[in-house]
């Protein structure tokens, strides 16, 4: 009995031993080298200015005869050493701000560091009427609602206060905490025009590119392109809206438990441009191809079912477009927010092989 609770505690020793080994050589490879970074900075652009008539008074200033700048966007910029020819310009959704693609809520690195790693310059975007590009200059009302819980369904977390069990998402409540505290208003309508003309003028700065687009961001995503032919490629996560198609051919409206989805139009000639550049969507896992009553799943089948419908039309008129709904090539747990998801790295990797498939690289 005696060898037995011997040999009972070594191995309980060994064991501890070798955990601690894994884990210490796991934070190891976590340990990443310096990136040198050749030029960095931000900006402002787009947008417009609009003056009250009237003369400013020094003394006894009103609005009249004041100015207003408003509707632009805020890019920040970083550039590594060594870089190739094409940036990426990152292009965050609804409720959120460029730090959607930053520091993950785990605080590991995210898409931005990830691709500045990889040898790209990047641009991290805070869109018109967002974030620190929140002067517009149409009046909006900001409310306090409380949509924490809402947000943890529709952004497919799991089903409040449940997560899904095989969710890619680090369950330790700071995760959570610093995911929600990254929801940020509009201040001011939503308008995908004011968006992706601010956009295309970014793109005219900066010369060619490679757009990823997120969520809300993927309608004036498609529209950035159409309007500038600076754009040579789009990475397209998880569209919510904003599908266009061409006059005569939008699909019929698709209903959902969290209500319908509906296509627009552009004229042909517009749509048609579209299919000059190479474009991947990418759709993450826990929501059903069938009809269900659960809102926060439902409202991605649609979506799912209209970006199939957006791809076939997009290649219909010679382009390259691809779907991919990661399952179904074996990547599972994956939540909207796949690019700060645990395999984010994994998801960077499948971005990786379509930039270097089509030459973007």
């Amino acid at each position: 009995m005696t060898r037995f609770v011997k040999n009972a505690t070594l191995a309980l020793l060994i064991s501890s031993h070798l955990a601690i080994v894994g884990t210490a050589a796991a934070q190891s490879d976590q340990k990443r080298a310096p990136i040198v970074i050749a030029d960095q900075g931000s900006f402002s652009i787009g947008g417009k200015t609009v003056a009250t008539a009237g003369s400013y008074n020094n003394n006894a200033p009103t609005a009249e005869g004041q100015t207003f700048h408003g509707d632009h966007l805020y890019a920040f910029y970083q550039v590594p050493e060594e870089a190739k020819p094409l940036p990426i310009v990152m292009l965050h959704g609804a409720f959120q701000s460029g730090r959607s693609w930053e520091t993950t809520p785990d605080g590991r690195e995210g898409f931005q560091t990830i691709f500045l790693r990889r040898g790209f310059p990047v641009y991290i975007v805070d869109q018109p009427r967002r974030g620190r590009a929140g002067n517009s200059t149409v009046a909006a009302s900001i409310e306090p609602t409380p949509f924490d819980q809402l947000f943890f369904d529709q952004f497919r977390l799991g089903v409040w206060p449940n997560y899904y069990d095989n969710v890619q998402f680090d369950r330790d409540p700071k995760a959570l905490d610093q995911f929600l505290s990254s929801v940020t208003p509009n201040t001011g309508p939503y308008d995908a025009g004011v968006i992706s003309d601010a956009m295309s003028a970014l793109f005219d700065r900066i010369g060619a590119g490679i757009l990823f687009t997120h969520s809300q961001g993927g309608g004036p995503g498609w529209l950035t392109a159409i309007k500038n032919p600076k754009v040579k490629g789009i990475v397209a996560f998880e569209p919510g809206s904003g599908f266009i198609f061409p006059e005569g051919e939008a699909p019929e409206p698709m209903p959902s438990a969290a209500g319908t989805l509906s296509a627009e139009t552009v004229p042909l000639a517009d749509f048609e441009k579209l299919a000059r550049v190479p474009i991947v969507i990418y759709y993450g896992d826990n929501f059903p191809t069938e009809p269900t009553t659960s809102r926060g799943q439902d409202n991605w089948r649609v979506r799912l079912a209209m970006a199939r419908l957006w791809v076939a039309a997009v290649n219909k008129h010679g382009g390259n477009a691809t779907l991919v709904h990661l399952p179904d090539i074996g990547i599972r747990g994956n939540t909207h927010f796949m690019f700060s998801d645990l395999n984010n790295v994994e998801i960077a990797d499948q971005v990786s092989t379509f930039l270097k498939d089509n030459k973007l690289d």
